[in-house]
């Protein structure tokens, strides 16, 4: 696997690593940042994907254009795209005030993120 590919699935472990820890935090969890590390995952292993595919992707954090860069190599995400759109969402309607994140929405964006990291993974070979 392309250096660049691992290093960018070391930083997408990072965050569902610290997504993870945050969710099972019995005082005072932070359910604002499950849903930001989430979505971070789901960014960073679609960088990932396109990078060992050799897609150039360029700046965005917006997880619905990654997708449509991998739909040639990974047709069958598009099965995927709602849940893509709702990390989304979730990462940028808690970041600031006004809103945050219950411990369901903080669920709901981790199980979204981890079956995205699992196909992702499965493409890898991981």
């Amino acid at each position: 696997m392309n250096p660049i590919t691992l290093e960018w699935v070391a930083k997408a472990e990072g965050d569902f690593a610290t997504a993870e820890r945050e969710l099972n935090v019995e005082d005072n969890p932070n359910y604002d940042a499950v849903c930001f590390h989430a979505q971070q995952c789901a960014e960073k292993y679609l960088k990932a994907r396109l990078q060992e595919s050799d897609i150039p992707f360029g700046k965005t954090h917006v997880l619905t254009l990654l997708l449509d860069l991998a739909l040639g190599v990974e047709a069958e995400w598009e099965a995927l795209r709602a849940d893509l759109f709702a990390l989304s969402v979730f990462a940028v309607a808690y970041r600031y005030p006004g809103e945050s994140a219950d411990e369901k929405d903080a669920r709901e964006a981790f199980d979204k993120c981890k079956n995205f990291r699992g196909a992702v993974r499965q493409s890898l070979g991981l």
